[in-house]
């Protein structure tokens, strides 16, 4: 029987957990305990395979389905803090580490070598850049590559919009047309790759600089771009999972405002999840199930079994879906967590 494996990233480590039938898991392993685990992706050539982003120490890999790590580069020239991690899925052996302070690496190996594109620090807009929470400096949020061109790139850059480059990364153009500045991740239509979706933060909403709120639609490539989702009131987003058994079905969730706001109220983050069935065009709520008070930080669509959707919200609450999220339940993984920051999902 096929096993299901949840990798849960948080700010001390990666949590394992394992289930055969979506109903009880149990905490198989634990690891990278000295680090916050930003973002985990595992490999479509080795399911055994998992790359785990660390905020302070590289990208580290297991070989043995998250029960041990290693980091392949130690005492070569990689990324240090890194944000994203992105495996080319057209030669799934080219990864791609986005970093803070904005940084890209990207390794053709799978993690021993890693080269630094020098040309995202030489854009002159770069330094200018700024982040108003002092822990934190202005990072790559995601890094994505065109299903169909690994030529072409599109970096999010937190409080920086879009950059593109159709030569893999060699030069770069700078996407801002109509879009909110604080960008989280990019989704690239893989029927039309001149369709495309973006979840933002909502900053330049709030400060009326955006004439959005949270999501946007671009049908030219990025050139330019279109609010959607308006029918919410909710200005903040930053998961944005496409279905693999269904490429219009889109999932995202919504909240009211920032983190710092709600932890201030008693409706908390007064958090929706929303479900595109038109590739990102229209959105409707869906999560019926879902304590609102909470963030889901990040979802994730299974590729084995159509319908199943996961979700976990940033303080340790997890939830399922066999329906496409029409409804949900709570997963009781028995875990306490004070941030979650990524979740990705596995099977042996």
């Amino acid at each position: 029987m096929m096993e299901s494996i949840l990798y849960i990233g948080t700010d001390k480590g990666i949590v394992t957990a394992r289930s055969r039938d979506n109903a009880t898991w149990q905490i198989a392993d634990r690891g990278l305990r000295k680090w916050e685990v930003t973002e985990i992706a595992v490999s479509p050539l080795s399911l055994n395979r998992i790359f785990a982003g660390t905020r302070g120490d590289g990208v580290w890999v297991s070989e043995d389905f998250g029960a041990t790590w290693i980091k392949p580069c130690y005492g070569r020239r990689g990324p240090g803090k890194v944000r994203s991690v992105t495996i080319d899925p057209r030669e799934p052996k080219r990864i791609y580490a986005g970093c803070e302070p904005i940084d890209v690496f990207v390794s053709e190996d799978e993690g021993k070598n890693w080269r630094r594109l020098d040309s995202v620090r030489a854009l002159p807009f770069i330094d200018g850049i700024t982040y108003p929470l002092a822990r934190v400096e202005p990072h790559v949020r995601d890094v994505t590559v065109d299903p169909k061109n690994s030529d072409v790139l599109y970096v999010a850059l937190q409080l920086g919009f879009i950059i593109k480059s159709i030569d893999r990364g060699v030069s770069w153009t700078l996407l801002d047309n109509n879009l909110d500045c604080d960008v989280h991740v990019v989704l690239v239509d893989p029927k039309d790759s001149r369709r495309l979706t973006v979840a933002t933060g909502g900053h330049g909403a709030r400060r009326g600089e955006a004439p959005g709120r949270a999501l946007y639609a671009s049908e030219d490539a990025g050139a330019s771009w279109m609010p959607t989702a308006m029918n919410f009131a909710q200005d903040y987003c930053v998961p944005l999972v496409r279905d693999p058994h269904n490429s219009s079905r889109i999932y995202s969730a919504l909240a009211s405002g920032t983190a710092g706001r709600w932890h201030k109220r008693e409706s908390g983050a007064e958090a929706i999840i929303v479900r595109s069935q038109d590739g990102g065009k229209s959105w409707q709520g869906i999560g019926a199930g879902i304590d609102g008070r909470e963030f889901p930080e990040t979802i994730v669509a299974d590729a084995q079994h159509p319908g199943r959707v996961h979700t976990g919200c940033r303080n340790g609450d997890f939830y399922t879906s066999d329906d496409a999220g029409d409804s949900w339940r709570r997963l009781d993984l028995g875990l306490k967590i004070d941030d979650l920051s990524s979740l990705t999902l596995g099977h042996t």
